[in-house]
């Protein structure tokens, strides 16, 4: 049985795009998901100067070994002004710091979801150009668009919608075996 690690680039407590995670990690099959939470890792804003003073805090390593621990990443981007939420980048940084390929070439499976029609594509379409030069394997992604008429209990509402996802977790799912 394959481990996969499931979050939110948000901090949301009522984060939709951990809600969008949550539910795709479960499609799964013969899979262990670990769903994390970005408020279980609380880190000092990234600076140079703090790094050196203070050195990398444990809350970005411990992040990291689940990375490096996991056959898998189901991860749905927050959209924050057309890019991934600061909490998320914040994060992103102090692990870039530990290792410069923090991704470790596991199958990921790249989403963003948001209010408005476009589903967070903007942050979406940055991460893609960014994550594969830090090791990121992207095998799939996602985009959800208005998530309030779309989601609801916990699952997508909207077949077709519904359906496109399915197709992204099999391909995620092929990568495993």
């Amino acid at each position: 049985m394959k481990n996969i690690i499931a979050f939110a680039g948000s901090d949301s407590k009522t984060s939709i795009n951990k809600q969008l995670a949550t539910y795709a990690a479960s499609l799964v099959s013969n899979a262990n998901v670990t769903v994390l939470d970005l408020n279980d890792f609380e880190l000092p804003m990234y600076s140079m100067n703090l790094e050196l003073a203070e050195g990398i805090p444990d809350n970005a390593k411990k992040f990291l070994d689940h990375i490096k621990s996991t056959d898998a990443i189901v991860l749905s981007l927050a959209e924050h002004n057309g890019t991934y939420a600061t909490v998320f980048k914040n994060l992103f940084d102090w692990m870039s710091r530990i290792d410069g390929k923090l991704w470790s070439n596991k199958p990921m499976l790249l989403m963003a979801t948001s209010p408005g029609a476009r589903g967070g594509e903007t942050g979406l379409d940055i991460a893609k150009g960014r994550f594969v030069f830090m090791g990121g394997h992207i095998v799939s992604t996602f985009s959800l668009p208005n998530f309030g008429d779309n989601f609801s209990d916990g699952k997508i509402t909207n077949e077709e919608l519904n359906h496109q996802l399915l197709k992204e977790v099999n391909q995620l799912a092929e990568s495993l075996k």
